[in-house]
């Protein structure tokens, strides 16, 4: 696994940083994801994508009396955003591509289980390397066979959570934080010119976000080189964790603090993305704004006499409470 860039405010840390969590019961997932054109572009050609894995049984004849669909508890989550460039149709079409690419192989192609064992573990991480791999040619494949669409490319990350394990996956300058007890960590880095600068030591961080060169991306799916480099991280997730995904067109209008005070303040996933874009749209709303947010959490088990009531009264959906 890389070693992670992460950031709380304006400061530094690095994996360890992050706090581990210990064995707990299987965390429960609340998701939700939003997408807007902004203040100043015409077109959206940011791109997202939410999605629940489930293992399924459909019965097709049977003497006993049962339902055609069956599901297993087991489930995993799958969170994409990506962020298109090279023109109107040739930015919309790289980031709808670079999805579908996703979902049809991991439809195909993924392995996945109840539990992992760390050598498996390491296998996902390598499997969503391939996949965005296989993105990468789909969109290079299609630009070549069409002159108009030469150059187009995304940007593109991915999270994808089994029981109390994220990983992800990442090319280009969209975003996936990690909000844990009031601490914002940023789990990406961003593949941009000025970005390499500041590593290097050539650009300073302050002078980056005013920087005219700063929205060169170096490394994306599809555009104009094959080579592609993608940042694969993994980590435990803990009760209470928050994880965002986001667009250029969040993080380009506000600062790390002003992202998780937002996190810390809104309650549902929902109201958090639309909080998220009306915020970047009162600075500006510069770019598309997209944004996607996981909420993980242990679910308590009510006493039977609890369940009861809560039937008899017609609450499973209360407002607050964690649905798998």
């Amino acid at each position: 696994m890389n070693e992670l860039k992460i950031s709380s405010g304006g400061n530094r840390h690095d994996a360890g940083a992050v706090p581990l969590s210990e064995a707990h019961p299987p965390l429960s997932v609340r998701s939700f994801g939003i997408t807007d054109v902004g203040k100043v572009r015409a077109t959206n050609q940011d791109q997202f994508l939410v999605a629940v894995l489930l293992k399924s049984l459909q019965v097709e004849h049977t003497s006993l009396p049962q339902r055609k669909m069956q599901h297993s508890k087991d489930r995993s989550h799958l969170f994409v955003v990506a962020d298109g460039m090279g023109g109107h149709a040739g930015g919309e079409q790289a980031s709808a591509m670079a999805i579908d690419s996703v979902e049809t192989f991991i439809l195909g192609a993924f392995k996945w289980f109840a539990e992992f064992k760390e050598l498996e573990q390491d296998q996902v991480l390598a499997d969503f390397q391939s996949a965005l791999s296989e993105a990468n040619a789909c969109v290079l494949a299609e630009a070549k066979d069409w002159p108009e669409l030469k150059g187009m490319g995304t940007t593109l990350t991915l999270a994808y959570s089994l029981n109390d394990v994220l990983f992800v996956a990442h090319v280009g300058d969209t975003r996936c934080y990690l909000h844990r007890q009031g601490i914002l960590y940023r789990l990406t880095q961003d593949h941009t010119l000025v970005a390499e600068m500041v590593r290097n030591g050539i650009v300073a961080i302050e002078d980056a976000e005013k920087h005219h060169l700063r929205h060169v991306i170096t490394n994306a799916v599809g555009g104009s080189s094959a080579n592609l480099r993608v940042e694969v991280h993994k980590l435990m997730l803990e009760d209470g964790d928050r994880v965002l995904l986001c667009s250029d067109g969040v993080t380009g209008m506000l600062s790390d603090d002003q992202i998780n005070e937002i996190l810390h303040a809104a309650d549902e996933p929902a109201e958090t993305c639309r909080q998220l874009v009306a915020r970047a749209n009162e600075a500006g709303g510069r770019d598309n704004i997209t944004a996607v947010v996981a909420d993980f959490c242990i679910v308590a088990r009510p006493a039977p006499r609890a369940v009861e009531n809560l039937c008899k009264l017609g609450a499973e959906s209360q407002k607050g409470a964690c649905l798998g």
